[in-house]
């Protein structure tokens, strides 16, 4: 079997939830159809062998010929290696067809998230998304394996009926009416089961963005004593699911008993009738040993197709939450403008109007703002992640490409994240080092993140895994910085860098980040007057808008500057 493409799967259709299927299926047609025609000709296989049971009864064992029962015992041998066959290459195919379907969706989900970027927090929930990348994935490619089983029983059971129909037409007109009936009752069941499902997934999404909420401030309610509040909110959101779980398991087990009940009935029925048959001799032995094993057979297709019929209602349900994160759209356009060149030393590099705040190119700027959304905000617009009237080198943000943006101007803040894989990779995706080896030590040793990488055990070789949450709050902050060198942006925009680590470890820092980006632009939204001091300039913002500036030193001198930085009062 050949392996999965690399290559990109393509653009799908995310109209609706049965299209977004269907395009799953046509995009492999190739293997979809070649477990069709498998999973009919395995069925039909497996539903001929009582017809040659039935004729080895009857020309065989009854007319006491053992060349005709070695016949159709031949015929029957036949009949199963035709069907370990193709059920074997069934398997095989409907497997291809269910993980390129899961694989292909994971690429889709993933492509859309690193397109949305920072607009995905703003518009799906980490919850929401979590379950779409695990639980929905998995459901839609289970479906396109069930397919040609399902499909397979169906055609094979229509067969069936048919053949019955031809050599007892009521016995076959019992058939054809009690496997429609059962399917009608098991369509009602399911519908009813789709809704249920869809509530329970909802419950289940915020459920899971509770959790991660939760685990993502730990340490904070730890340290204000919140835990048993939120443990409580918890508690009270996981029995709201256990509550329609259950619901939804009762109607599961009625569908269970009604796939068992349903199909017995109908085969008892058959019996009944065809030993009446036999007992009048309208059909012979044989026949009615047929008969049996047809009825059977068809319980078992039935169960297969209403198992197909169940797998689809569910891939629909997870369908519809894959397409609707497809259909996300990013609210920040593209701009097309020609990018400016980097601009010459003491030109203004970062510009944004609606705070005042001019950033000159190759200096080190700090800026001390009174509340933390402000800090957030301007940082927002100065990374253009929200539309402003900020410019880069004399050109609005706005009309730049985003690559280009994202290219020269890094903003890294309490949000950035280390990901799984070897740790030199994570720092240094771009490989830069490999130009000159002590590039990546340089930004360890300014970051102040030499000694972590000496505690692993395979130093920077060393695979982190859970996001990098085996470090500490401190040392992700120390990686996250060492990274954000290491990339060496036109413009580098930090966000409270070192509030998670001691002041001895902020003043090396400190020190560090001003060898390291000497000549090169770099902001500081901080309050930390160790990292204020090793600027060559401080703003102050306050309500949005610049108020003054100078050296940490000469700003010592405004009391609401000097009540942030030291936490002191300011004088009424």
């Amino acid at each position: 079997m050949r392996p999965f493409p690399d290559s990109d799967p393509g653009v799908p259709d995310h109209r609706s939830p049965a299209r977004y299927l269907w395009w799953l299926v046509d995009a492999r047609r190739g293997t979809a159809l070649l477990a069709l025609v498998y999973g009919v000709l395995c069925a039909v296989c497996q539903g001929l062998v009582p017809a040659a049971v039935g004729r080895g009864v009857d020309a065989g064992l009854i007319a006491r010929s053992a060349q005709n029962l070695l016949l159709w015992s031949g015929v029957v041998l036949a009949l199963g290696v035709g069907q370990a066959v193709t059920g074997t290459l069934r398997d095989r195919c409907s497997v291809r067809n269910r993980y390129g379907a899961s694989y292909a969706t994971t690429q889709f989900i993933t492509r859309q998230a690193a397109w949305l970027g920072a607009d995905l927090p703003k518009k799906v929930s980490a919850g929401e998304a979590l379950s779409v990348g695990a639980a929905d994935v998995t459901r839609v490619g289970v479906a396109l394996e069930s397919s040609a089983r399902g499909s397979g029983a169906v055609v094979s059971a229509l067969l069936v009926a048919g053949i019955m129909l031809a050599q007892s037409w009521q016995l076959g007109l019992l058939v054809l009416l009690g496997v429609p009936a059962i399917a009608w009752a098991m369509a009602r069941l399911m519908r009813v089961l789709h809704s249920r499902q869809d509530q329970l997934r909802s419950q289940q999404a915020l459920l899971t963005d509770l959790a991660v909420d939760i685990v993502a401030g730990l340490r904070v309610l730890r340290g204000i004593g919140g835990e048993e509040v939120f443990a409580d909110r918890y508690r009270t959101a996981s029995q709201r699911v256990r509550q329609e779980s259950v619901r939804v398991a009762a109607i599961e087990a009625w569908i269970t008993g009604v796939k068992l009940l349903l199909p017995g009935l109908l085969v008892t029925a058959v019996v009944w009738l065809g030993a009446h048959y036999v007992d009048t001799g309208r059909i012979s032995a044989g026949l009615l040993v047929s008969f049996y094993g047809y009825a059977v057979f068809l319980a078992e297709q039935l169960r297969r197709a209403t198992g197909m019929v169940d797998q689809l209602t569910r891939a629909l349900v997870a369908a519809g939450r894959v397409v609707k994160l497809l259909g996300l759209r990013p609210e920040l356009s593209s701009g097309t403008a020609t990018p400016a060149p980097a601009p010459a030393a003491a030109a203004t590099v970062l510009e944004d109007p609606e705070s005042g705040l001019v950033l000159p190119a190759g200096r080190i700027v700090g800026v001390v703002c009174t509340g933390t959304p402000d800090a957030g905000a301007l940082a927002d617009r100065l990374g253009r992640y929200t539309d402003s009237a900020t410019t880069l080198a004399g050109v609005p943000l706005a009309d730049l490409p985003l690559d280009e943006v994202r290219r020269r101007v890094l903003v890294v803040d309490s949000e950035a994240r280390l990901f799984s894989g070897p740790l030199r990779g994570e720092l240094d995706p771009r490989d830069r080092a490999a130009a000159d080896p002590q590039l990546l030590a340089r930004a360890l040793d300014g970051a102040s993140a030499t000694e972590i990488v000496d505690r692993l055990p395979e130093g920077l070789d060393t695979v982190i895994g859970n996001a990098g949450r085996e470090f500490s709050g401190g040392q992700q902050q120390r990686l996250r910085l060492a990274r954000a060198v290491l990339a060496d942006p036109e413009v580098l925009v930090l966000v409270e860098p070192t509030n998670a680590v001691d002041a001895h470890t902020e003043g090396t820092i400190a020190a560090g980040l001003s060898a390291l980006r000497a000549g090169r632009s770099t902001l500081v939204l901080t309050t930390s007057p160790l990292l204020l001091d090793r600027t060559e300039q401080v703003v102050l913002v306050v309500d949005g808008k610049v108020v003054a500036h100078g050296t940490h030193t000469e700003l010592l001198a405004n009391p609401q500057y000097r009540s942030i930085v030291t936490r002191e009062v300011a004088a009424s």
